[in-house]
């Protein structure tokens, strides 16, 4: 292309010669962008060619007419032309909108001589010919209309577009039948690298779902990471709609974008103040993430470490417990239907977990007749208990530290970590210590005491252990009798070990109490009367109620002792019941104004 002849004047905004004769360079050199590198070399040059065309734009905005313009800058009807037939930059829409308005900058309404006549009727076949070779309708509809083109044009080009990159992904290396014949994979990166730009527009969808879903056979089949981020970013800010297995190919992509799911699915449980059980399963229900977790192993991996991390920062908050309880049942569940992951063990799925207890604790209490119940769980608390004495006595978890956190002592941690996500077999051990005698509570209390309280420094778990089992005490000599009165001292006890003054493990405590009142023998009325006494008297009506709630998910899971479900199920709604109108009641005692006489 030849060199610029800018003829300049004092009045007129001036254009860097350089800087056109670059971008004429360039546009000469992409042509139709056909090939990989061109493609990519185009789309990284987007940002700084929207620039220019808008500098452009103000001179062309700037001169008399049609006539002068051509005067001054002879070269700009070839360098528009070759923009226009770069599909790579028409279907951008910012540059796409600068190039037009140029170009419509060029149109005179009333052209005075043969300059204008031509320009206008080069602009009509532009138009024209990149709309449609057949519709001459079209060109008069976009002659009457100043600025922007109609939408049709720029989803005709944007369609034509997305073709032309569709057929780069048509040919990867096990597409053709000589394995001699050059592989064209790269292909994949460079049109990943042109869509870009295209990652909001609805219909690259169909586009960017097959880029996603290819299943990579040659390492040259990469993805390009700016394409990744850019979809990422969009989908985050809801730019973006894509269908579910486009979002899950997304995630197993992107690391960035999976770490920010799974943190705003955090986020919206643990941020909302009024959130219940039933909430919590629900988010989790609605979220892909477990469904993503069962399709890809790596996805699972990266999940699974990020929750360790949470546990580990905060291993006494319950709801963080009840999420990573709540999503890892969902995800055993969704890892059930996936057949094709029949193969893969799991060890992969848990490589940090004790291998001796992974399938003893995935084991769902449905799995097994109800009689082998209380002797699994002896074993896994004896397993339990031998592996934290075991690293106790190679001095990472010693007992005389006064470290209350568990970081640092892999193995115990690894251990609870399981014991959380498993906590089907802690509700089990829960409902056979209300059937259970003095004689036979020793491995259960010290499995529920674990998964409470999972740090031994100075002897902690061990001082637990001995307060879980007073409250435990108290609890079965109250509800083992048969009809009120029932023991005022005990009963007494009972609320004095709830206060939070007691320094004792009050969640741990009140859930046995919640276990008492459901699944023992005593008659419904006894229960709520004693039920009722001890949770007013503690004032922790809230935190029962979220108790019951979780117990009635469990139970609906399926660990509930056979042949009581009717039962239990009953004694819950009734207990729930009372609930309610302690907490009206309460409500009405702070609010005299709502109380009324008759």
């Amino acid at each position: 292309m030849s060199q610029l002849q800018l003829q300049r004047t004092a009045e007129e905004p001036l254009l860097n010669i350089q800087q056109m004769q670059f971008w004429l360079d360039k546009a000469a050199t992409w042509g139709q962008a056909e090939s990989p590198d061109l493609q990519k070399d185009t789309c990284l040059h987007l940002s700084r060619l929207r620039d220019f065309l808008q500098q452009l734009l103000t001179h062309i905005e700037s001169m008399s007419s049609t006539t002068e313009t051509m005067k001054k800058l002879p070269f700009l009807g070839q360098f528009l032309g070759r923009l226009c037939w770069n599909p790579c930059v028409t279907a951008d829409g910012m540059s796409r909108k600068l190039l037009f308005q140029c170009l419509w900058g060029l149109h005179s309404e009333h052209p005075c001589n043969g300059v204008e006549r031509k320009a206008n009727q080069w602009i009509r076949k532009v138009f024209c010919q990149l709309v449609t070779e057949e519709d001459d309708a079209t060109t008069c509809t976009l002659i009457k209309h100043v600025g922007v083109p109609p939408k049709e044009y720029h989803l005709e080009v944007l369609r034509k577009t997305v073709a032309m990159l569709q057929e780069n992904i048509g040919k990867s290396c096990n597409s053709f039948g000589d394995i001699d014949q050059r592989c064209s994979c790269k292909r994949i990166l460079a049109t990943s690298e042109a869509c870009v730009p295209l990652v909001t527009s609805p219909e690259a969808a169909p586009l960017i779902g097959s880029l996603l879903q290819l299943p990579m056979t040659c390492v040259r089949a990469a993805l390009s990471e700016d394409f990744l981020d850019a979809l990422s970013s969009a989908y985050s800010s809801q730019c973006l709609s894509l269908e579910e297995q486009a979002v899950v190919s997304l995630w197993y992509h992107n690391l960035s974008s999976l770490e920010e799911a799974v943190l705003m699915l955090m986020e919206s449980v643990l941020n909302n103040t009024e959130s219940t059980p039933q909430r919590l399963e629900q988010q989790v229900a609605q979220s892909l993430l477990p469904k993503a977790c069962a399709q890809h192993c790596i996805i699972f991996l990266v999940v699974n470490d990020i929750f360790r991390s949470l546990l580990k920062q905060a291993e006494g908050i319950e709801l963080i417990k009840c999420l990573i309880q709540t999503f890892t049942n969902r995800f055993l569940r969704e890892l059930a239907q996936q057949q094709c992951q029949a193969s893969v063990s799991l060890k992969a799925w848990f490589p940090q977990s004790p291998q001796g207890l992974l399938v003893p604790l995935l084991t769902l209490p449905s799995e097994m007749p109800q009689e082998a119940w209380r002797r699994h769980l002896n074993w896994l608390s004896s397993s339990l208990q031998r592996l934290t004495e075991e690293e106790e006595e190679d001095g990472e978890y010693g007992e005389s530290s006064s470290s209350t956190s568990l970081e640092g002592h892999h193995k115990v941690f690894e251990a609870w970590f399981l014991l959380v996500q498993c906590a089907h077999w802690v509700q089990v051990a829960a409902q056979l210590l209300v059937t259970s005698g003095p004689e036979d509570i020793g491995p259960l209390l010290w499995l529920l005491t674990f998964y409470h309280h999972p740090t031994n420094g100075g002897h902690q778990r061990g001082l637990q252990l001995v307060r879980v089992k007073e409250a435990w005490d108290h609890l079965h000599s109250t509800f083992i009798v048969s009809a009120p009165p029932f023991p005022v001292e005990r009963l007494q006890s009972l609320i004095a070990l709830l206060s939070p003054q007691s320094q004792q493990p009050t969640s741990f405590i009140l859930s046995l109490l919640v276990n008492f009142a459901v699944f023992s023998q005593q008659p419904l009325s006894g229960s709520t009367e004693i039920f009722q006494t001890v949770v007013d008297g503690s004032g922790l009506v809230d935190e029962a109620a979220s108790l019951l709630s979780s117990l009635e998910l469990k139970l609906n899971g399926g660990s509930c002792l056979s042949g009581d479900a009717n039962r239990v199920h009953l004694r819950i709604k009734a207990l729930q019941h009372t609930l309610t109108r302690m907490h009206t009641a309460a409500s009405h005692a702070e609010n005299p104004a709502h109380t009324y006489t008759v």
